[in-house]
């Protein structure tokens, strides 16, 4: 008896231990998630917010005009000379962008203007008071605007940081454990170096790149999941849309092709589904609405504003245009890791950046298509026929070659997708690097932020006629900050490594199947995600 006692006890003791062990490690990744990873994804991207000066992001002379007088007429801030077509903002928002197209020289040429507030103000006729773009991104960001052109800019970023951050991180802990790997992968093979520049910006791509990674996946996760969680994705969907097409008339479209690519890999014939489709139908009247506002929709029946002088022919015949455009626009797919450069298109990267960030691109996606039914074949080409298509369309409707007028960020946010729904498994499989491949797309990535950080950094302390590894040294500009440019490389740089270390520790544990230990954390309480297909 005295030895069958004691077997009972051994079996307690043993079943009680197979219990804990997972509670606490559970607990453990439940911390991670809510708080390392989010600080690390923050200080990687506020690490590139300060890499730049103010006025560093494509066409900021038309932006930040447009921020500060996003919010209407403002003393100071924007005021109204009696000319319709034009505004008197400060001063300093011109002299912030005197470096453009000299990448030999440093953003010292601002000198004290974007750092104090002069109260000095002229005019310009660049802005979105004609409606050019959707009011909404430059309205947000006009809440932060202030004489102090400088603190302004920075608070601006951190702020789309957060938004980002605090999105993407809902997101993780409300999705199912099976689609996580698609979130996490979706945005880290598709955001180094484009990405990390913009969404620390004051472009309205910011938004329109947050909207892409966010929106697509949220939608997926409300399909799949039911009541408060259900909600809760919902919720996410709508606001991701609103981000998106308020920012940018062509993140509306995006927004559209989005929703239809998940609606295919989520279709059922049955009740439940009919009736989950009020969302995603009123995400489309959403896009719609905010496309047909801005006058940015003229852009598909008539094409962009004329290019420079020699982007194609004289008279070339659109015959020669869509061949051309068409075998060509992969190009700017290859921009989007690197091959073309940053800021005003002035600042151009190593090509072990592009090469390297493409290589992962290429590879971890090609692993997602191991799975490939029917459904996510469907959406996979729907996206990618659009990814192709849609510049080649623009650029012929806008007499013009690849290489002018449409640019890289622009096709961004549906490069992010394709990569995010490329990356869901499907009928009983799982997406899974082995460790080798793990260590190798985590040293790839971290390797080609580093690299892009440091150069994007050296064009604007020195210019890029110095060549030295310390960007302290000889620095000509910089931001009035206790931290030097080289500590502010080092802790972005290892941010982005520790953050990628960390997501795949948590990846790794959820598809060694954790889903028990988050439901018993009470982060999950319903099952892995429904299979694709």
């Amino acid at each position: 008896m005295k030895n069958a006692d004691r077997a009972t006890t051994d079996t307690l003791v043993q079943g009680l231990a197979r219990d804990v062990v997972p509670m606490r490690t559970s607990r453990v990744r439940l911390v991670v998630a809510w708080i390392l990873a989010p600080v690390l994804l923050f200080l990687c991207l506020a690490g590139w917010a300060f890499s730049s000066p103010a006025g560093s992001s494509p066409d900021d002379d038309f932006h930040l005009a447009s921020i500060w007088c996003g919010d209407g007429i403002r003393p100071g801030l924007c005021e109204n000379d009696g000319n319709p077509v034009e505004r008197v903002v400060p001063t300093a928002l011109a002299k912030s962008y005197c470096y453009i197209f000299t990448p030999e020289r440093s953003a010292a040429c601002q000198g004290d203007w974007v750092s104090t507030d002069s109260g000095e103000t002229g005019p310009t006729l660049r802005g979105n008071w004609s409606g050019d773009y959707p009011p909404v991104f430059y309205s947000v960001m006009g809440l932060f605007a202030s004489g102090s052109v400088g603190v302004s800019i920075i608070a601006m970023r951190l702020f789309n940081i957060l938004l980002f951050v605090g999105l993407t991180a809902c997101l993780y802990l409300l999705l199912p454990v099976g689609r996580r790997p698609a979130l996490v992968g979706g945005l880290a093979i598709t955001m180094v170096p484009l990405g990390m520049f913009l969404v620390p910006s004051t472009n309205p791509s910011s938004w329109a790149i947050i909207s892409a990674g966010t929106l697509w996946i949220a939608l997926l996760g409300y399909f799949e999941s039911h009541g408060r969680r259900k909600l809760a994705l919902g919720v996410i969907a709508t606001v991701s849309t609103v981000i998106g097409a308020s920012a940018r008339a062509d993140a509306a479209v995006y927004a559209v092709i989005a929703v239809a690519a998940v609606t295919i890999l989520c279709f059922a014939r049955n009740r439940t589904f009919i009736v989950a489709l009020i969302l995603p139908a009123a995400l489309v009247a959403i896009s719609a609405g905010f496309f047909f506002a801005a006058n940015q929709s003229s852009f598909a029946a008539n094409g962009l504003p004329s290019g420079p002088a020699g982007a194609a022919p004289a008279d070339p015949g659109w015959m020669y245009l869509l061949t051309t455009n068409f075998l060509n626009v992969p190009h700017l797919w290859a921009d989007v890791f690197g091959s073309g450069p940053l800021g005003w298109l002035d600042t151009n990267l190593p090509a072990v950046v592009w090469v390297t960030g493409l290589a992962v691109f290429c590879g971890v996606t090609f692993s997602g298509l191991r799975s490939l039914p029917v459904r996510k074949g469907v959406a996979l080409a729907g996206i990618a026929g659009a990814l192709w298509l849609i510049p080649t369309y623009i650029l012929v409707r806008s007499n013009t070659t690849v290489g002018f007028q449409v640019q890289p960020r622009y096709l961004l946010p549906l490069i992010i997708v394709l990569a995010g729904v490329a990356l869901l498994p499907a009928s009983g499989m799982r997406l899974d690097l082995t460790r080798t491949q793990r260590v190798l797309v985590i040293c790839g990535l971290s390797g080609a932020n580093a690299v892009a950080l440091h150069v994007n950094i050296r064009r604007y302390v020195t210019g890029l006629d110095v060549t030295s590894w310390n960007l302290n040294a000889h620095a000509e500009w910089w931001w009035r900050i206790p931290v030097e440019p080289m500590s502010v490389w080092l802790i972005g740089s290892l941010a982005f490594a520790g953050c990628l270390c960390v997501m795949a520790w948590l990846l790794r544990g959820s598809a060694n199947g954790t889903l028990r230990d988050v439901q018993h954390s009470g982060v999950s309480s319903i099952q892995t995600a429904p299979t694709i297909g």
